[in-house]
């Protein structure tokens, strides 16, 4: 397979790129994942994304897929980063950053952002997908919603990290940067303070 991108890049010079893959139930061009390259691309930042196999079929044949097993997510992964030149960031929305976690040493990524980490499936905290976030030494950012169900603040606190892993919460925001009408905000301007931080992270020295 060729590796192809979907690119989504900023009008004047790149400070970062940022290969960012998707979640397990919407496509690369979901309008969340439109809003946030977008918002990315606003802070400088360029956006390269793709497909894993089986979203890529689905593509082609409309019917539904559910995701490979991981061993294909991450060779797809793997693939796509090797087809570029670094240095490079690497990421993903809840499953797409889950792939991105466990090859971010390997790969010898720049960065890693994960935009809503699936820290367990929703209901079950007791069953967290976390044991290799404690070994992790590529320096890494978690954007969270408060109101997550994969992973709440309360939750999150009881699992071993690794120092390497900052973890960012966006006051009333759901698993897709959605917050409460309460709070005043709307997903676009949630969206926009996790694109904001996150080009601060991939702009440190």
């Amino acid at each position: 397979m060729t590796p192809s991108f979907l690119e989504t890049s900023p009008g004047g010079p790149d400070a970062a790129t940022l290969l960012l893959a998707h979640g397990a139930g919407a496509p690369m061009d979901s309008d969340y994942l439109d809003l946030l390259a977008e918002a990315l691309a606003a802070q400088g930042i360029k956006v390269l994304r793709f497909e894993f196999p089986y979203m890529a079929s689905r593509r082609e044949s409309g019917g539904k897929r559910p995701p490979n097993p991981m061993p294909v997510l991450q060779d797809s992964f793997r693939l796509h980063y090797q087809a570029l030149s670094g240095p490079l960031f690497i990421g993903g929305k809840s499953m797409g950053g889950r792939v991105a976690s466990l090859l971010a040493d390997e790969l010898g990524a720049a960065g890693l952002i994960c935009f809503g980490y699936p820290f367990h499936p929703p209901g079950k905290p007791d069953k967290p997908r976390t044991a290799h976030l404690a070994q992790l030494r590529t320096p890494t950012l978690i954007l969270q919603g408060t109101r997550d169900p994969f992973g709440k603040p309360e939750e999150v606190e009881g699992y071993e990290l690794s120092e390497q892993i900052q973890v960012n919460w966006l006051a009333s925001g759901d698993h897709d940067f959605k917050p409460l009408k309460s709070s005043g905000m709307d997903q676009l301007q949630l969206i926009g303070q996790a694109a904001h931080r996150a080009a601060t992270f991939m702009r440190r020295p």
